[in-house]
Order: structure tokens, then sequence, then C-alpha cells
């Protein structure tokens, strides 16, 4: 009884700024010549977990926000989401407030956080949600072509495990030695996850493969392959008119109106699921929606990650991305921060980066004394994460 009182009294006691929400942007930066910030952007600028650092930031491109994305630290575990909703941001905000809760379930049950506990809890979020459209798709029928993409990443026991359905992305940073010894290591990057998205070859042949009889299983409009005529990622959780025939839109919604009834399902939301056990070369781990990706390579990310200091990364990635996405537009990326949400959206995407730092020394210590933090994008409600519940 004592320890969990001091425990809340420390809580309260905690600096405002730890638990208020994430900070909006109005920092100076390499990218800018003015000294005011964007107010569609947010950022937490460093943060612990028990094996390094985090630094998270989101900018807003939608009229509202489709990404969410959340970071819970723990004792000895950390995990980390990236949610790049489409259709709304209904999906990506069930997600965000159930997955984690369904994995810690998962794990408990197995007696680790796992492959298979990361996949059981992808299926729990996606049948939840597909009842949650059930109950409410006659109020609310477009709730039915709501979907998000799911990057998720768990670091337990000096491993690595992520999990993904989409084409958000993790990529990690690597010091590689150099041939020289007066040269100091180079960074490489590695991409870890696989983009499901209909622009790459594989993804349309194994498309093609899973549906040989529909010939307009993948179909290019206006310069871009889109499955069915209507997406590009191949997984998701969620879009359920493209995996349940009883969740069909009717020709009133021409945008997702199928010319034949579904018999199959188009979309799965089966992860692929990553493990690796981490070396001291790992240096960090890049998790981002693919708003990032559309800007910059793999590559020029981890090297800006690199050569710059942990406070304020991910902030820093973000607005190299929107300058980048600024330039192609023939603009300043001054003006381009003057722009409103929603017509930003003709500029770049939202774009939420988590960038987790890994310390080798750090792997090696059970436990470590770090704060139990819950972090979500956009969210007031900054606080104590659930992992004590199950790991304690």
């Amino acid at each position: 009884m004592f320890s969990w009182l001091v425990r809340m009294a420390l809580f309260c006691l905690r600096p405002m700024r730890r638990y208020g929400r994430m900070n909006r942007d109005d920092d100076e930066d390499d990218v800018g010549d003015d000294h005011e910030g964007d107010s569609l952007l947010w950022s937490r600028e460093v943060e612990r977990h028990s094996f390094g650092d985090f630094s998270m930031a989101v900018v807003q491109a939608n009229e509202v926000v489709e990404d969410h994305s959340q970071v819970e630290t723990g004792k000895g575990a950390v995990f980390v989401g990236v949610y790049d909703g489409h259709g709304g941001p209904e999906a990506s905000r069930y997600i965000s407030d159930h997955l984690f809760a369904h994995l810690m379930r998962a794990s408990k049950e197995r007696g680790a956080i796992s492959e298979e506990s990361l996949r059981a809890a992808f299926s729990a979020t996606e049948e939840a949600f597909l009842t949650l459209v059930r109950r409410t798709c006659s109020l609310k029928p477009l709730i039915a072509a709501v979907g998000s993409c799911c990057l998720v990443g768990v670091i337990w026991k000096g491993t690595l495990l992520i999990a993904n359905v989409g084409d958000s992305r993790a990529v990690l940073g690597s010091s590689m030695s150099s041939s020289s010894s007066n040269r100091s290591n180079k960074i490489v990057a590695e991409q870890l996850t696989s983009d499901h998205n209909a622009a790459l070859e594989e993804v349309r042949q194994e498309l093609k493969s899973l549906h040989p009889d529909d010939s307009h299983i993948v179909v290019l409009k206006h310069g871009v392959w889109r499955i069915k005529g209507i997406i590009q990622v191949s997984r998701s959780i969620g879009d359920a008119y493209l995996k349940r025939p009883e969740f069909s839109l009717d020709p009133s919604f021409p945008k997702f109106h199928l010319t034949e009834r579904l018999q199959r399902p188009v979309l799965s939301a089966e992860p692929c699921v990553y493990t690796r056990v981490l070396q001291t070369s790992d240096k960090f781990v890049i998790f981002a929606s693919d708003g990032l990706w559309e800007q910059m390579s793999n590559q020029q990310a981890v090297e800006i990650v690199s050569k710059h200091p942990r406070p304020g990364i991910a902030r820093r990635l973000v607005r190299r991305a929107m300058s980048i996405a600024a330039k192609k537009r023939e603009m300043r990326y001054d003006d381009l921060k003057k722009v409103e949400r929603g017509v930003r959206r003709f500029f770049h995407d939202d774009i939420t980066v988590v960038v987790m730092f890994i310390d080798s020394e750090l792997l090696m210590v059970e436990k470590a004394t770090v704060p139990e933090l819950s972090v979500k994008g956009f969210s007031h409600t900054v606080g104590p994460s659930k992992f004590s519940i199950f790991f304690s």
C-alpha cells in the first residue's frame, strides 16, 4: 500500500510538462529562416526508455489528423506504435486506444512478448474494429471505408520485434566500421519492414497470384496503381468493405463502390513480423508513417539522425521532410508553414516520426529504472504506462 501511495504522490508532483500534451513547434531549425514555428507540428523533444532515449513528432496536413501514435515505456520494455489512417481517423484512433492492451493481454497469456502475441494482438484489434463497424454502419455507412496502416515495435530482453501492415516503415541505423582508422564509423540504413503498397511490382504480383480470376485486382488509375482502382495499401486494419461482403457500400458512394460484389477479401490484416537480437552496432530505429518516406530515402533519414543531437531529432526529420515537399512545389518552407490544415494536404501528408535510440550498454540491464510513461500523439492523456500491470 505504501509503495503505491508513494508512486501516486510522485506522479502528482512531477513537472507539468512531462504530463502535458505534446509541445507545439516553436523552435528555430536549420530548414527555416524565420523564428516562427509551425502551428500544426507537435513534438516530444526527448524522453527516456529502458534502453536509451526516444524523440517523437507529428505534423498535421489533413483537415482532421489521421495519423495516431504512441510510445509506452516500462521497466525492461518499450513499445512504439505508428498508425496511419485513411478515409478518416476512426481506425487509427481505435488502434491507438486498444492494440497495446491486446498485446499485453496476449503476452501475459503466453508469458512473453513474442511474434505469436503480436499476431494475436493485430487479429484481436482487427476483429474488434470490424465489430464496431457492424454496430455503427447503419448510422455511419462510410465507417466501412475507414482503415489504417499499423506499425508496431517492441524492445524486450535485448530483442527487437516489429509487426507491420501497410506502408509505414521502420528503418534501423547501424554503425559500420570504416576501412580507415582515421575516419569515424559510417551509419548504414536497413529497412526492417516491407511496404504493402501496390506501387511495388512484387505487391502487384502477389495480389494477382492471390486473385487469378480478377483482372481488375490492380488498376493503373491516373498514373497510380490501386487495388480495385480504389486503395494503394494491400494490408490494413479496417477497410471492412474490402474484406467482408456484408460491408459492401452501395453506388451512392462512388469513390468506394466495387463494380462487382465482393466474393473474397481483397485486403489482409495479417502482419509481417520481424525479430532481431540487437547488436552493439545497432544505434537507433526510425518508425514513421509514409508521409516521411515520400520525401526522403532511408539513408538520408538515418544520416540526419546520426549527425544531430538527440533532443528534437524527430521534429528535425519532420521539418526536413516538409522543406523537401515545399521545394518540390517551388515554394519556401516558411510559406508552407503558414498553409492551413486541409489545404496543407496538397503539399504533404500527415507525418508521424518516432526515433528510438538504443544504448547497447543498457540492453544488459534488467528492469532499468526509467519512468513508466505513456505518450500519444495529439492526446491530452500523457501519463504512466500500463506496462507495470503485466511486467512488474
